[in-house]
Formats: C-alpha cells, structure tokens, sequence
C-alpha cells in the first residue's frame, strides 16, 4: 500500500469515527436538554422516602435529579473518547455544532407552543384516567416550553462545561500520556461537571426562576455527585470504547490520530 492509500484510508477511518461519535454526543446531549425540564425523585422512583437530610440548617438534601442527568454521563464519556482521539479542536467542533441545534430546537418549540390547538385534540384528550378535567394543550406547552432562562442557562452550562472538560483532559493527558485514561477522564469530569451541574441551574431557576439559593444547592450537589458517580462506574465502558476504537482504527492510526490530539492543549 503506498503513501497515498495509506493516507486516504486514514482520512476515511478518522472520518467515520468522528460521524458516529458525533451522532452518540449530540442525539444524546439535546435528549437530555429537552427532557431536562422533569425534576424527579430518586427514593421514590426506588420506592424508598425521601431521606430529607439537612446542611447548614437551611439545605435540605434529597435525591433529586433532572431528568437529563440519568444520560448525561454518556455525554462526557464520548466527549473524553472524542478528546482523546481529535482534541480540542474536535470537541470545540461538535460542542458548537450541538449548541448551535439545542438553541435551534428550543426556537421552534417555541413557534410550535403559540399554535392554537384543534378542538377535537383537547376533547379526546380529557379527562385523565383518574376522570380529572385535563387541559393536554396546556400541558404540552409546560413540559416543552421551556423559559428563556432554562435555554441561557443550558446553553452557557454546556458550552463552558465542554471547554473546562476538554482543557483538564488535555493537561492531564500531557502529563499522563497514553497511560491512566481513567485518570484523565475521572479528572476532567470532577471539574467541568461542577460548573455545569450549579451553573444551568443558578441561571436557570435561581436568576430567571423562582428557586432560592437552597433548592440551587441542594438539587445541584444530588446532580453532581449523580453524575461523577455514574462516570466512575462507567470507566470499564471507556476502556472497551477505546478498545473497539483502536481494533476499528489498528494500532498505527489510532496511535497517530492521539499524537495530533494531544499539540494543541490551550482553553480556546
């Protein structure tokens, strides 16, 4: 095989890799944007009473999580691979690709939510099965439109939690090298997830909402030790992405695309 197929096979391996990847973090990371609106109980779920542990006097701890946190470890981990194998640069590219639709996909919900609703639709829609009156227009609207500040909030959060993964990631990785990818990933998660998991929720329901500062921290700290968890334990799924990814790529590509990955490690 001379230089120039060998080339092109590489360009074509690089390319797929990044087409499936991509498609993994943004199905994924606008899931858990739109269905990050419900609020939900982890005891009750499990069929237990919400602890109410209290901090502080004021805070009260329960476990509750957004609705988006149950996926958004998938979100990290493909980041973490994507840094691995096409840096910064490729991080930055798919986290504004997928800012770019989550904010398109908010607009048209938006439009979509200001439709008058056909009759018929809100008749066979109630009552509930419980025989309460029930408004599914009304309804709809609450759980798809989601304020302006649930959309800032997501936004900024996603943003700058990618840019601090990536940027930890890549400064672990440097001292690391291709050794302790457990370490560069767990690391990279413990700081990025923080600042997402307080900062869409400050913007989202404390400055925009009706939240106080106490319900901010309370669900924010369930959210980030949810998350930090689920990645821990999710390490051996890391490992075989790499595996399978380095079988797909074959040791000669998959060395060279983590060589090139890893030149440029500034914030932005």
């Amino acid at each position: 095989m001379d230089i120039s197929t060998k080339d092109k096979a590489f360009q074509s391996k690089k390319t797929n890799l990044f087409i499936i990847l991509s498609g993994i973090f943004l199905t994924n990371a606008i899931l858990a944007e739109i269905i990050g609106v419900k609020i939900f109980s982890g005891e009750l779920t499990l069929g237990f009473e919400p602890v109410g542990w209290t901090f502080f006097g004021d805070y009260v701890l329960d476990f509750n999580l957004t609705a988006g946190a149950v996926i958004w470890p998938i979100v990290f981990i493909t980041t973490d691979i994507i840094n691995e194998y096409y840096g910064k640069k490729g991080v930055r590219k798919i986290s504004f690709i997928t800012a770019f639709f989550i904010a398109y996909i908010f607009i048209i919900i938006s439009i979509v939510t200001q439709l008058e609703p056909a009759p018929f639709w809100l008749d066979v829609n109630t009552p509930d099965p419980d025989g309460n009156s029930f408004n599914i227009h009304y309804a709809f609207n609450t759980i798809f439109r989601q304020g302006l500040g649930i959309i800032i909030g997501s936004l900024i959060a996603f943003l700058l939690g990618q840019l601090i993964d990536v940027f930890v990631f890549q400064k672990l990785r440097a001292i690391t090298g291709a050794k302790m990818i457990w370490l560069r990933a767990t690391g990279s998660t413990l700081v990025s997830q923080f600042i997402d998991s307080f900062v869409v929720l400050g913007i989202a329901f404390y400055i925009f909402g009706n939240w106080s500062w106490a319900l901010v921290v309370s669900v924010g700290i369930i959210n980030y030790i949810y998350k930090f968890s689920v990645a821990i334990l999710l390490t051996p799924l890391l490992y075989l992405g790499h595996h399978l990814i380095d079988n797909y790529l074959g040791k000669e590509v998959a060395e060279r695309m983590t060589e090139e990955a890893m030149e440029d490690t500034s914030f932005l």
